[in-house]
C-alpha cells in the first residue's frame, strides 16, 4: 500500500526497502550526470535516458560526463564488493538509490542493477519534475528472468518503430527479456509462399532490434513455431504434405480453425528437416543463447498422417521424441532450448525425458489458477519459467481483473516452487483485435509481481471475504499507481475507469467470430467451429442421431444465441455504464496529454458499444429477445448499425497503422463487413 509519503507519487515495481525523508531535493537547472565507464554502457544510454526525462519534465538541458575529474549531481556507479549486504550482494539487478542534498547516487551490483536504479529515478522525475523527495532505496528483483512475450504473427506484425517504443517501456519497468512469437510472419528464405502478404519481419529488422534491446539490458530471445501452430505453412502448395491433414489445406480461412488445426506430421522425416531449417536460420540473427521452439497445442498429433506411428509408440513418446531431437539439435550448437509446457504437463511422463538444459515454459491463464501444474514440474526436477497472461486476446478492452488475479498468483507460485523467472504473455488469437497499447496495465502487473510478489497482495479468493477485501485493496492501489506513473494521471483514476469499462463487454469479438464462422459457406454448420463452442459441442452428435442430418447454420446460431440469453439481457445496462465510463475518462485523458492512448481507448470503447449492440440485434433476429435498440428501446435499425460498424472499422484501421504493419488487418475488416452484411440481411 502507498504510504503517506508516497501518496502523490509511486514507483513500479515497488522497491523492497525504501525510507522517505521529510525534505525535498531541488535538481539544479544546469546539472550533470556522471556515469562510470565501469558500468559497461558503451553509448552512455542510461545517462541519456535521465537527461531526456529531465528535459521533458523541467525544460532544462543537462550535461553527461564520465571519470572522477567531472562532478555530477547524479552519479551512476558499479558497486565495490562491500557495497551490498549478504542478502542482495549476489543478486543480479540489485541497486541502491540515494537522494539527498548532496546529490543523487545510484549504485548497482552490475549493469542491470544500475539500469534498474535509473528506471526508478526516471519514474520519480516524470512525476515530480525538478523537486524530488529525499529517500534511500535498497532494491533487488525476486525473479531473475522477467520476460514479456508478444504475439507478432496471428494478425499483427508490429512496426520496428513501435517495437522499439515497447522495448523502451519494458526497460522503464525493469523487464530484462523479450520474445516475439512467430508462426509465418518472418521472411525465411525459400518460404515466400508462407509469408507473402503478411508484412513479415526481416533479418535486418531482427538484427537492428536485437542490438536495440541489448543496449537497454533486454535479452531478445528467438521464438518460432516448430511443431504445432503451422496453420499457414500447412495450407501452402509447397508444404501442405507435411501436415497431419493435407486434404484440408484448401478449406476457407478460419480464425477458429487456425487455433486448432496446425500440427506437423512428425512421423515424416521431412518434418524435422523443415523445423531444423527454421531453427538454424533464425538463431543466427540473435545474440541470446536461449531459443524457444514453442511446440505447444499439438492438437492433431496422432490423429491424421501420424496416426499409425502414434498407435505404435504412443502419442506422448511421439511428441517427446520429436521435441527431444530439436532440443538436442539446439544443444549441439551451444543453445539452451525452451518450449511451452502444456503437452508435457498433460502427459507427465514427458517430463522424465527432458535434458538438463531445457526450460519448460509453464503457462496457466486461469484467473483462479492453482499451483498444481507448477508443483508438478518442480517435483519432476525440471527447470521452468512460469507464464501468466495480460488477458487482452479476443477483446477490444483488456480484462484487467482477470490479468491481475492471474499474474499475482502465478508470480507467487513461481517463487514458492523455485521457478527461474516469469514470462508474461500477450496473445493475438482471432486476428489480434486487441490494440497492443491496451496491454500496458497487464504488462505492468507482470513487472510489479515478478519483482516483488508479496504474499499479501496476491489474487482474490472467492470463498474468503477477508482475502477478497485485501485483494481488492491491493489491486486498486496498483491501478492508482499505474495511472500516476504510466499515464501521468493526477486523479489516479484512468486505469480504474478502463477496468470498469472492460467489465461491460457482453458480446465480444470472440462471440462475433464464432457466430459468423458457424457458417461453412454452404448453409451448413461448420462442425470444427461448433466443437469449440461448449453449448454446441455436446449437441452435434445428438442432433445427427435425432434428425438424421447435420445441424444447419441457422440451428447452430439459434442454439448459440439462446445459450447467451441471460447475458444478452445485460446489454442495455452495460452500454449505459460503458458510456458513463467514456464520459468520466474523457477529461482525465484530455489532461494527460497522451493523444495516442486517448485515441486507442476511445476507439476500443466505441467498438465495444457497437459489438454489444450487434449481439443485441442478433439475439432479436433469433427470437431470443424483442427487437429493440439497446439505448432507446425502439425497434433496431440494423442498417444504421451496419453503417456505424463500417465507419468504426475505418477509424480502427487508422489506429491499427499507428503500431502495426498492414499484415492481416484485412481479415479484421472482412469480419466486420460480414457482420454488417448479416445485419442488413436480417433487417429485410
Amino acid at each position: 500500500m502507498a504510504s503517506e509519503n508516497t501518496r502523490k507519487w509511486a514507483i513500479i515495481p515497488e522497491p523492497n526497502s525504501m525510507t522517505v525523508g521529510e525534505g525535498t531535493v531541488l535538481l539544479p537547472y544546469a546539472g550533470r550526470v556522471n556515469e562510470s565507464i565501469a558500468i559497461g554502457d558503451g553509448d552512455f544510454l542510461l545517462a541519456h535516458q535521465l537527461v531526456a526525462d529531465i528535459r521533458s519534465a523541467t525544460g532544462t538541458d543537462w550535461d553527461i560526463a564520465t571519470g572522477d575529474m567531472w562532478s555530477g549531481f547524479i552519479r551512476l556507479r558499479i558497486a565495490d564488493s562491500w557495497d551490498f549486504d549478504s542478502q542482495d550482494g549476489g543478486t543480479a539487478g540489485a541497486y541502491t538509490l540515494t537522494i539527498n542534498t548532496d546529490g543523487i547516487t545510484i549504485t548497482g551490483c552490475d549493469f542491470e542493477g544500475v539500469r534498474n536504479g535509473v528506471q526508478t529515478l526516471r519514474q520519480l522525475i516524470r512525476q515530480n519534475g525538478d523537486v524530488l523527495p529525499e529517500l534511500q532505496i535498497a532494491d533487488a528483483p525476486a525473479c531473475q528472468i522477467r520476460g514479456y512475450y508478444l504475439d507478432a504473427t496471428r494478425g499483427r506484425v508490429p512496426t520496428l518503430a513501435w517495437l522499439k517504443q515497447w522495448a523502451d517501456k519494458l526497460c522503464l519497468y525493469k523487464y530484462n527479456q523479450l520474445q516475439l512469437y512467430i508462426e509465418h510472419t518472418f521472411a525465411f528464405d525459400g518460404m515466400s509462399e508462407t509469408w507473402r502478404g503478411s508484412s513479415p519481419l526481416t533479418p535486418a529488422d531482427t538484427l537492428e532490434f536485437d542490438q536495440y534491446c541489448a543496449n537497454l539490458g533486454i535479452e531478445l530471445v528467438p521464438s518460432v513455431s516448430t511443431f504445432g501452430h503451422q496453420y499457414v505453412a500447412m495450407r501452402t502448395q509447397e508444404l501442405r504434405e507435411l501436415g497431419e491433414f493435407p486434404e484440408d489445406a484448401d478449406r476457407p480461412f478460419s480464425f477458429i480453425e487456425r487455433m486448432r488445426h496446425h500440427t506437423l506430421n512428425v512421423a515424416d522425416d521431412r518434418a524435422f528437416a523443415f523445423s531444423a531449417q527454421l531453427v538454424d536460420s533464425y538463431l543466427q540473427l540473435f545474440r541470446s543463447k536461449r531459443f524457444n521452439i514453442c511446440a505447444d497445442e499439438t492438437f492433431d498429433l496422432g490423429k491424421g498422417k501420424s496416426k499409425q506411428e502414434a498407435q505404435r509408440v504412443g502419442v506422448a513418446a511421439l511428441y517427446a521424441t520429436y521435441v527431444g531431437k530439436l532440443c538436442e539439435h539446439l544443444s549441439k550448437q551451444g543453445r539452451e532450448p525452451m518450449f511451452w509446457g502444456d503437452i508435457a504437463v498433460e502427459m507427465p511422463e514427458i517430463l522424465e525425458t527432458l535434458p538438463n538444459n531445457v526450460t519448460l515454459l509453464n503457462w496457466q491463464y486461469e484467473p483462479e489458477a492453482t499451483d498444481e501444474k507448477i508443483q508438478l514440474v518442480a517435483q519432476a526436477g525440471a527447470k521452468q519459467i512460469v507464464c501468466p497472461a495480460v488477458w487482452g486476446w479476443n477483446a477490444l478492452l483488456p480484462r484487467i481483473d482477470d490479468a491481475w488475479n492471474n499474474i499475482s498468483r502465478i508470480a507467487r507460485y513461481g517463487i514458492d516452487c523455485g521457478a527461474e523467472g516469469m514470462l508474461v504473455t500477450d496473445w493475438g488469437d482471432f486476428g489480434h483485435i486487441n490494440d497492443p497499447r491496451m496491454a500496458v496495465p497487464g504488462m505492468i502487473f507482470g513487472a510489479h509481481y515478478a519483482w516483488n510478489p508479496a504474499e499479501d497482495s496476491a489474487g482474490k479468493t472467492d470463498g474468503n471475504t477477508a482475502e477478497n477485501s485485501a485483494g481488492d485493496s491491493a489491486e486498486n492501489d496498483l491501478l492508482e499507481r499505474i495511472s500516476r506513473v504510466e499515464y501521468g494521471d493526477c486523479s489516479a483514476r484512468f486505469v480504474t475507469l478502463l477496468r470498469n469499462a472492460s467489465a461491460q463487454a457482453v458480446f465480444t469479438w470472440r462471440e462475433l467470430v464464432e457466430y459468423l464462422e458457424l457458417d461453412d459457406g454452404t448453409g451448413n454448420c461448420n462442425t470444427d467451429v461448433a466443437q469449440t463452442i461448449p453449448c454446441l459441442a455436446d449437441r452435434l452428435v445428438d442432433h445427427l442421431s435425432d434428425c438424421g442430418n447435420a445441424m444447419t447454420v441457422r440451428e447452430a446460431r439459434n442454439r448459440m444465441m439462446r445459450n447467451m440469453a441471460t447475458t444478452i439481457e445485460r446489454i442495455p445496462q452495460a452500454n449505459r455504464k460503458l458510456q458513463q465510463c467514456m464520459v468520466e475518462i474523457a477529461p482525465i485523458a484530455a489532461h494527460m496529454g497522451k493523444p495516442g492512448i486517448t485515441a486507442a481507448v476511445r476507439i476500443a470503447m466505441e467498438g465495444q458499444l457497437l459489438l454489444n449492440r450487434v449481439g443485441f440485434a442478433l439475439a432479436g433476429a433469433h427470437d431470443v429477445r424483442d427487437a429493440h435498440d439497446v439505448d432507446d428501446q425502439q425497434p433496431s435499425d440494423c442498417c444504421a448499425l451496419a453503417r456505424d460498424l463500417e465507419c468504426w472499422c475505418e477509424a480502427y484501421a487508422k489506429e491499427w497503422n499507428v503500431t502495426s504493419q498492414p499484415s492481416e488487418l484485412h481479415r479484421i475488416q472482412e469480419t466486420v463487413w460480414k457482420a454488417a452484411d448479416e445485419l442488413r440481411r436480417i433487417s429485410r
